[in-house]
């Protein structure tokens, strides 16, 4: 399993971080990934159906769905795979439980590879919550049997989801006039 934090992070040798900081990565509960102050939680039959007939649910933060949200949606509804453990989820805030947007891994891997995708609604954007599930999501991917990569491509006109990648603790390795590409690589098991 890869640490989710950098190497010179203060608390690089313990990859969950302190209990009540969000750095810690992610503590499994059942389907959820926990993190300090978030839940990651697999999509359920009836979030889908809201989203997708425009049904806004009183537990919505009140710009829940953003555009990209309903995409998902579309996209999860529509895919069994998107729909098992290392699929989409919802992004809710432990503190009040409101959904504050979506976040995934694309499934099956391609090559021991899984592409990662999020996104926060406006208002809930600049309080690091995507890095935050981002890490959380990239820690719980190495947990997947043959998956030893991780990778997103970015727009080079969004920047600030370049930056949440880096805390993730993502590396751009490529780019062209339109995409820049990150990856994290699992380091080799040591011999021994």
């Amino acid at each position: 399993m890869s640490s989710s934090l950098s190497p010179d992070s203060p608390d690089s040798r313990n990859p969950q971080g302190p209990r009540n900081s969000p750095v810690s990565a992610f503590a499994p509960s059942g389907t959820d990934l926990l993190t300090a102050r978030l839940v990651l939680r697999p999509w359920s039959d009836g979030e889908l159906a809201a989203v997708l007939d425009g049904t806004p649910q009183p537990h919505w933060a009140a710009d829940f769905p953003a555009n990209g949200d309903r995409v998902i949606a579309g996209f999860t509804d529509g895919n069994p795979d998107a729909r098992g453990v290392y699929g989409q989820r919802q992004i809710l805030e432990r503190d009040g439980g409101h959904v504050v947007g979506a976040i995934g891994l694309f499934w099956p891997p391609r090559d021991g590879s899984l592409e990662i995708g999020y996104g926060i609604v406006p208002s809930r954007r600049g309080r690091g919550y995507a890095s935050e599930a981002a890490r959380a999501l990239v820690a719980f991917a190495f947990t997947a049997p043959g998956v030893h990569t991780v990778c997103a491509d970015v727009e080079l006109s969004n920047p600030a989801s370049g930056r949440v990648l880096e805390k993730a603790g993502l590396v751009r390795w490529s780019s062209d006039d339109r995409l820049a590409r990150f990856r994290l690589t699992a380091p080799e098991p040591a011999a021994g």
